[in-house]
């Protein structure tokens, strides 16, 4: 008699680390599109990964700290909202800059207020306790099904 396996059930809240790379906002992109779609959760996918890219690229080009030092993401969807995390070992707090036209950088923040539900900034954790760093986050409300 042949025994089924059944495949394990992913975990809500994911966490990744990531080194401060140019490369890991692609992977990122990635592994958010795996877990909404294994969530049922494609509805999120293009906010989601947009507003993921930008605070990876914040923490790549603003968080200069020591290599090993490495960029963590969490991500959690429920019924209502996906909540994206992104951690680095920066204590610089990100601020909205004003940028005009011409300007070429500073917009991500702005997109990530105009699209996200809510974000914010807070002091990074580590199992519960704070550690060195930051942690941004946003979070983007779910339509409701029919």
């Amino acid at each position: 008699m042949k025994t089924i396996q059944e495949e394990a059930p992913a975990p809500k809240v994911m966490r990744w680390s990531w080194t401060r790379h140019a490369k890991c906002v692609s992977l990122a992109r990635s592994q958010l599109r795996k877990y909404l779609q294994r969530w049922d959760a494609e509805d999120l996918i293009d906010s989601g990964t947009l507003l993921l890219s930008e605070l990876l690229t914040n923490s790549i080009r603003h968080a200069r700290v020591s290599p090993g030092r490495e960029i963590e993401t969490v991500f959690e969807v429920t019924e209502e909202m996906l909540r994206i995390e992104v951690s680095d070992a920066s204590n610089e707090l990100p601020a909205l800059r004003h940028v005009s036209e011409s300007d070429e950088e500073g917009r991500g923040l702005a997109l990530v207020a105009m699209v996200a539900t809510r974000w914010g900034t807070a002091a990074r954790k580590v199992n519960g306790q704070y550690a060195i760093g930051k942690t941004v986050w946003f979070e983007i409300a779910r339509k409701a099904k029919e």
